[in-house]
């Protein structure tokens, strides 16, 4: 089905995903995870209500309950996912993708996430063929009031004093504006707070650099040190350095262990398309980098196999031991701040945090349109390993080939006829050389 994706189930609300999908989900979901109660959270775009009204009533048909927690951040789902013992759980939501879109995050004990290879296979088998008979005992709606001020005492737990540094935050009309100020309090200068699922400001993608241009002419003209900017669901941040400049994401890896592995040497998970210069900085710092897939589903796994601290993608995806493993835009952006006040006060500035971890030239993901995956990868591959034997490659999400001076990483998307490709060199000049090479080859299969 259109909507089951590798890590969740979103699509055009109306298109790729209607009523009678989200009906049977929310039916079928109590017997794949085993569950008498669902506790189901959503966001705040216009067919969310709908989008509830079909989850619950396939819910409460199962004869399991529905614990409703009402608005809220994917994070603070997970929170009360983990923290109260639900065995199911479901977001409302689609994330970062424009207003048209919703869908459902699933999490099973502990905010464990039900990927396509942990769960969502078998729910898509269910939805498409299984029966539904209305059980003889129907399940009812149960408010779950509290979960907000639970959650944000939480997050509070982490906060140190951050008087001293000036702050732009967009909240991107999404969930984040459910918190932000009860989180950092009247001192930030924010945009964009009120929810609003129309998103009548910018999509609430912070990884389109369009989406962040009102903040970044913010920090530039009220002299910010910093700039935060969180996606729809609140489950992503991003920032903005004291010069307007993006900084990418993957950097904020290596900025978050100057807390987390000060206070404890140990793993630090990062997805495959991850800087060297992020790796080296891990290293240097005591940490022990652990390279995985793409994806939260893959790196919450990976955290919990590991019993890592702390991980991150470039994305904006940061993961927490002190979190359930899980994702939070929110505490993530309570650990860089509390960084930065730290180097603000010692006379740093965020750009100069990033100039130490920022060493090489770096293209950032790019996407060619190819239906040919497969064989486009391994004619990179081939190409490339026999004109140079790699210092290391790794074969468990596309290609990554390591060089002396160069790295590449190819990957297939989960979702869309598209490779996506980062490259990394010593300086720009090589950067380029080896781009021209690579888009060379994959031309050959599809285009940009």
């Amino acid at each position: 089905m259109k909507a089951f994706k590798a890590y969740d189930i979103r699509g055009v609300w109306g298109r790729d995903l209607d009523g009678e999908t989200v009906y049977r989900t929310g039916f079928h979901i109590p017997r794949l995870l085993h569950a008498d109660k669902v506790l189901v959270g959503y966001d705040c775009r216009e067919s969310t209500p709908e989008a509830f009204e079909h989850l619950a009533r396939g819910i409460m048909d199962s004869g399991s309950d529905v614990f409703d927690m009402g608005l809220a951040t994917t994070p603070m789902v997970y929170y009360a996912t983990a923290a109260h013992g639900f065995r199911a759980s479901v977001q409302i939501t689609a994330s970062h993708n424009p207003r048209e879109y919703n869908g459902l995050k699933i999490s099973r004990t502990g905010a464990l996430p039900v990927g396509y290879d942990t769960g969502l296979s078998r729910l898509e088998e269910m939805v498409e063929s299984a029966g539904v008979q209305p059980a003889a005992f129907r399940g009812r709606i149960v408010e779950l009031p509290g979960i907000r001020d639970e959650y944000i005492s939480f997050l509070l737990g982490f906060m140190e004093d951050i008087s001293n540094l000036r702050i732009g935050m967009d909240c991107s009309n999404g969930m984040a504006s459910l918190i932000a100020r009860d989180v950092f309090g009247d001192g930030p200068e924010y945009i964009y707070d009120t929810m609003d699922g129309t998103f009548p400001n910018h999509p609430p993608n912070p990884l389109e650099e369009e989406n962040t241009s009102d903040l970044r002419e913010l920090v530039a003209g009220h002299g910010s040190d910093a700039g935060v900017i969180f996606d729809g669901d609140g489950d992503r941040v991003m920032f903005i350095d004291e010069k307007g400049n993006f900084i990418r994401p993957d950097i904020l890896t290596a900025v978050l262990g100057m807390h987390f592995l000060e206070v404890e040497k140990g793993r630090v998970v990062h997805d495959v398309r991850t800087s060297r210069g992020v790796i080296e900085s891990i290293r240097s710092m005591g940490g022990k980098p652990c390279m995985w897939k793409v994806g939260h589903s893959h790196a919450k796994m990976k955290m919990r196999e590991l019993g890592a601290i702390y991980g991150g993608e470039l994305a904006g995806h940061y993961y927490f031991r002190d979190f359930f493993c899980c994702d939070s835009g929110m505490l993530a952006a309570i650990h860089a701040l509390n960084i930065l006040s730290r180097a603000v006060a010692g006379g740093s500035s965020f750009s100069d945090i990033v100039s130490s971890i920022d060493i090489y030239a770096n293209s950032g993901e790019m996407n060619f349109r190819v239906e040919d995956k497969l064989a486009a990868m391994n004619a990179l591959r081939d190409h490339f390993t026999s004109m140079e034997t790699p210092e290391a490659m790794y074969d468990f999400d596309g290609y990554r080939l390591e060089f002396p001076l160069w790295w590449f990483n190819i990957r297939p998307s989960n979702t869309e006829p598209y490779l996506r490709l980062v490259a990394e060199a010593e300086n720009e000049g090589m950067l380029a050389k080896k781009l021209e090479e690579i888009r060379s080859i994959i031309l050959e299969f599809g285009s940009e």
